[in-house]
């Protein structure tokens, strides 16, 4: 369900992807033979290396929201993360600021570029998998909102499941984007990134409402604090 969950968020935000994403989906590196079983097989290990990233960074939010579950704050850790992605849409200039005061985040992200950069100039098709990885540790407020609705699962594994969705939802429009060539242009890019701002908004009020418990099934279901805590570690019950 989680994994079906991500999917869907991941496939109808892969938009913002290509408008975000797309210029470095072109500079990917290809094979010097002009085989295209390479070039596509290289696209795709560009895309697993996001995936996994982006289902480890879900793993550790996971570890985050199963502390908070456990603790009997999981209403209260949905209705919060749906109001911040609010935040961010409201006031995307004071979260820009705070952003940029955070030097170590700063550095690593200029780390992660200078990464990417020089594997690129190796003109190496393996190592499109790394530029992959690298690719989902950089700043991304939609991977940011998918990131927030792992970690309303309440666990790492759920939520990891939740982020491998996500980024499996992204594929399709990245990987063409990898092909499309200068359809890609700034033009095609503007007008993609204004549906990001709309889907952004509705998957907030979708967690926001996970979190007021008022038992609608699959949207807001009805749950205790008993039974949250029994269904996130039932072994307890022993």
């Amino acid at each position: 369900m989680e994994f079906l969950a991500g999917l869907t968020i991941g496939f109808l935000g892969s938009l913002h992807c290509i408008g975000m994403c797309g210029p470095l989906a072109l500079a990917l590196p290809f094979s010097n033979t002009g085989s295209r079983t390479a070039f596509y097989g290289g696209r795709l290990l560009y895309n697993l290396g996001r995936i996994v990233t982006y289902s480890l960074l879900g793993l550790v939010v996971g570890f985050v929201g199963r502390f908070i579950s456990l603790a009997g704050w999981q209403q209260t850790l949905s209705v919060g993360a749906g109001l911040a992605i609010l935040l961010t849409l409201f006031l995307p200039t004071l979260i820009h600021r705070f952003s940029s005061s955070l030097a170590r985040f700063t550095r690593l992200t200029k780390f992660v570029q200078q990464t990417m950069g020089s594997l690129l100039e190796r003109r190496l098709p393996s190592t499109l998998f790394l530029i992959g990885i690298l690719n989902g540790l950089l700043p991304c407020g939609f991977v940011y909102v998918g990131l927030a609705g792992a970690a309303t699962t309440g666990h790492p594994i759920l939520a990891a499941s939740f982020m491998a969705g996500f980024g499996a939802g992204t594929v399709p429009a990245m990987f063409a984007a990898s092909v499309a060539g200068t359809f890609v242009n700034l033009g095609v890019r503007r007008k993609l990134s204004v549906v990001t701002p709309v889907l952004t908004f509705l998957i907030a009020v979708l967690i926001i409402l996970r979190g007021l418990n008022l038992g609608i099934p699959y949207i807001s279901p009805m749950l205790s604090p008993q039974n949250e805590t029994q269904q996130v570690d039932p072994e307890c019950r022993h």
